[in-house]
């Protein structure tokens, strides 16, 4: 930036030039081109430093073998989605024809007014946004992606281009990729299977270190669309649901460990099929007739599936030559010498490997966190940081191939550059957290 605008970057602040050429370097047109592409470069430079340096001829069978299985990794996501899909639209179809979405579209209004200007008030699409991140919030994976995908094609409708994303379906797929979740249910089932006395003992910090990250993911969007967060009606949302949030957390901290992990699955399976019960009910009062609405929905669900295939195919894939090059183990590497260097703490470095692919993997960190926890102990600093940062961030490249991939977007301008953002702040808060906590 200096060397393009010498002398108007002052300590100040960052003028309003410097700042257009953040907005083009962390947008550009081609970064999901670019990435895609860089994995397959970084893997093969990986893998012959491997073979030439390491005499691991072996790493090219493993770089082509990960190919193989992550294509089939991706229909078998895709045969999973195809049932998911079609049960969630065909429930949707209904909540629609009995007016729920309208409803939610309406009382929202004024508040995505401001972050989502493109979009007329009380459009469908703002309901569908609102439902999906509901359901995100509690932990509903099985209807969140339903739901959002199906916002997303509302957006689509407004979209003027059908290459491009639009600034709204960028706000709506990168706060669904800051992955706010306020019972991380599925967290407490890996520590409770690994033998830890208080499952739910990250339960705070995986909330806290979540809030960060969305709150950045928001911020990181709205620096790059402009938005107004200092405006009354956003203050008033805001302030409001950080109010309930913080005495929800009061009432949760006071709770014994296995209430707490009973509550949240009571909670979570409740909120599910109320929803359900809910979006029947109200379309029987309506009038609408429940089961030909079902089945139109779930047609579309089945349409929307069978779209979705070479995206997956295409990312997965990359990210699978990507791990198996060993790419992500040099990094690792790197990172432990230079906190050592540094004279700093390096007991958080060992859980590093759960945030470093869980933006291109969840299987993968998945199975990071329970090796973690494996190897360390279930209740070691490394395993609550990896524990945590599970919760606090997301798979960015699945949630980007699946929902961009519904609509065939294909240039995703700011939104990979917002939601790595997020997850970068997600594992820094992680482990600030964790140190509040048990360092």
């Amino acid at each position: 930036i200096k060397r393009r605008l010498p002398g108007t970057c002052q300590a100040g602040g960052v003028p309003r030039r410097c700042a257009a050429i953040i907005r083009r370097t962390l947008g550009g047109q081609d970064m999901l081109n670019g990435l895609w592409l860089g994995f397959f470069v970084v893997a093969a430079i990986a893998g012959l430093g491997q073979w030439l340096l390491g005499g691991n001829a072996g790493v090219f069978a493993a770089m082509v073998e990960s190919l193989f299985a992550m294509a089939k990794l991706s229909v078998e996501v895709m045969v999973l989605l195809f049932g998911t899909l079609t049960l969630w639209l065909g429930f949707l179809r209904i909540a629609e024809k009995a007016g729920l979405v309208d409803v939610l579209a309406r009382l929202l209004g004024p508040l995505f007014a401001r972050l989502m200007p493109d979009v007329p008030r009380g459009h469908p699409a703002l309901g569908l946004v609102t439902l999906s991140f509901t359901a995100n919030g509690l932990g509903l994976d099985n209807a969140a992606t339903p739901i959002g995908l199906k916002a997303m094609k509302s957006l689509q409708e407004l979209n003027p281009s059908s290459t491009d994303a639009s600034n709204a379906q960028i706000l709506f797929m990168v706060m669904n990729a800051s992955s706010f979740v306020l019972l991380p249910v599925s967290i407490f089932m890996y520590r409770a299977q690994a033998g830890a006395t208080d499952p739910a003992l990250v339960f705070l910090p995986i909330l806290l270190a979540n809030a960060i990250s969305s709150f950045s993911a928001l911020l990181a969007v709205a620096f790059m669309q402009r938005l107004k967060l200092t405006d009354p009606v956003v203050l008033a949302w805001f302030g409001g649901a950080a109010l309930l949030l913080g005495g929800f957390m009061a009432v949760l901290a006071g709770l014994s460990a296995t209430a707490l992990t009973a509550l949240s699955s009571l909670l979570g399976n409740l909120t599910l099929f109320g929803l359900i019960l809910s979006f029947v009910i109200m379309g029987a009062l309506k009038k609408v007739p429940v089961y030909e609405a079902f089945v139109e929905g779930a047609k579309e669900g089945f349409d929307v599936a069978k779209n979705l295939l070479p995206y997956l195919v295409a990312m997965l894939c990359a990210v699978g030559v990507l791990r198996a090059s060993g790419a992500l183990d040099v990094l690792l590497a790197g990172i432990r010498w230079c906190v050592e260097g540094l004279g700093l703490d390096g007991r958080f470095v060992d859980a590093l490997p759960t945030g470093l692919v869980k933006p291109f993997s969840g299987s993968a960190a998945r199975a990071m966190l329970i090796e973690t926890m494996q190897n360390k102990g279930v209740d070691s600093f490394p395993a609550l940081v990896a524990a945590t940062m599970q919760g606090s961030t997301e798979t960015t490249f699945y949630v980007l191939a699946v929902y961009f991939g519904s609509v065939g977007l294909q240039r995703a301008r700011h939104a990979v550059g917002c939601a790595l953002f997020a997850d970068f702040v997600g594992v820094v808060a992680s482990i600030g957290v964790c140190y509040w906590f048990f360092g």
